[in-house]
C-alpha cells in the first residue's frame, strides 16, 4: 500500500505535472490528478518531462474534487496553500496521507480552504515572494514526507555508482 499521495487540482501546466511525476515515481508516491487538466495527458512536454519514469509511477484520474472526495472518504488529508498558518513540518506524515496541491494560477477553491482551515499547511517563504513553482512545492513537502518516515524504501547509498 501506497502511504504517501499527491494530489493536484485540476493543474495547467504539462511539465510541472511530469516533474511531479517524476517526484512521485522517485519517492514511491501516488499521483492523484483532479480534471479539468489544462492539457492532453498525451502532451509531449508532459511526457519529456517526467522521462522514462511513467511505468514507476501509479496515478488516479478524477472527473471533480467531489468525486475525489467521494473515493478518498477517510484519507488523511493536508490541504498546501500560501493562505495557511502552519508550516508543511508540522504535518502527520503517519500512515497513509494525502497532499493536495491547487492549479498553478490559483491554487485551491477558497471555500475548500475555509471547510479545512486545521489541516492547512504552508511552505515558510519571504513576505513578499508570491509563490514557489508547483513542482517544487511539490518535491520539498514530498521529500519532508521521506525524511519524517526514515526514507523507507529508498535507496539512502549511492556510492556505489562511483567507480
Amino acid at each position: 500500500m501506497v502511504s504517501l499521495n499527491v494530489v493536484l487540482f485540476q493543474p495547467k501546466i504539462p511539465q510541472n505535472t511530469g516533474n511531479i511525476a517524476r517526484t512521485c515515481a522517485a519517492a514511491g508516491a501516488k499521483l492523484h490528478l483532479i480534471r479539468p487538466l489544462g492539457f492532453s495527458i498525451r502532451d509531449r512536454h508532459l511526457k519529456r518531462a517526467g522521462l522514462d519514469y511513467w511505468h514507476m509511477v501509479e496515478i488516479a484520474y478524477y472527473d471533480s474534487m467531489v468525486d475525489f472526495f467521494h473515493i478518498n472518504k477517510k484519507a488523511n488529508l493536508n490541504f498546501i496553500t500560501k493562505k495557511a498558518s502552519k508550516s508543511y513540518d508540522k504535518i502527520d506524515f503517519s500512515g497513509e496521507v494525502f497532499l493536495i496541491f491547487g492549479k498553478e494560477t490559483s491554487g485551491l477553491p477558497e471555500e475548500l480552504l475555509k471547510k479545512n482551515r486545521e489541516r492547512c499547511y504552508r511552505i515558510p517563504m519571504k513576505a513578499d515572494a508570491r509563490s514557489l513553482n508547483l513542482s517544487n512545492a511539490v518535491a520539498i513537502i514530498v521529500y519532508e514526507a521521506c525524511r519524517q518516515k526514515g526514507f523507507g524504501s529508498l535507496q539512502l547509498d549511492g556510492s556505489k555508482d562511483f567507480d
